[in-house]
């Protein structure tokens, strides 16, 4: 913990020192290097397409996941103690680990011993 404190006051004297000395003029290879640098406008160009391009693959990695919970599945539910099964139309948010909320509302809630399938849905 002491030297942490200690690293921490380390950088806060450098900074200090380096903003009291400020900036030196820049040297003649830098001034070359600077008057030859591509426009800026270019670089604001690549810069806001980034951004555009990252805003876009998040709206459409959103309204992917939201397009896939929602749509409909098919839950088999086999009890081999009462050797029946029976199928619900279910969202794919909607299914939890012990649970399972049917499209109509109904929540069912699910056992150990009971086996759950999920498929498709297909309108037949």
């Amino acid at each position: 913990m002491l030297t942490k404190i200690l690293v921490t006051l380390l950088v806060i004297i450098g900074a200090l020192f380096y903003l009291r000395r400020g900036r030196k003029p820049p040297s003649k290879t830098q001034q070359v290097i600077a008057s030859e640098a591509r426009h800026p406008l270019f670089n604001k160009v690549v810069i806001y397409g980034v951004i555009a391009f990252s805003m876009l693959a998040t709206a459409a990695l959103w309204g992917w996941n939201w397009y896939d919970d929602n749509r409909i599945v098919t839950v088999q539910i086999s009890s081999p103690i009462e050797a029946m099964s029976t199928q619900y139309q279910v969202r794919k948010k909607d299914i939890q680990l012990r649970k399972i909320t049917t499209v109509d509302g109904v929540e069912i809630r699910l056992s150990n011993q009971e086996r759950v399938t999920i498929s498709a849905h297909s309108d037949k």
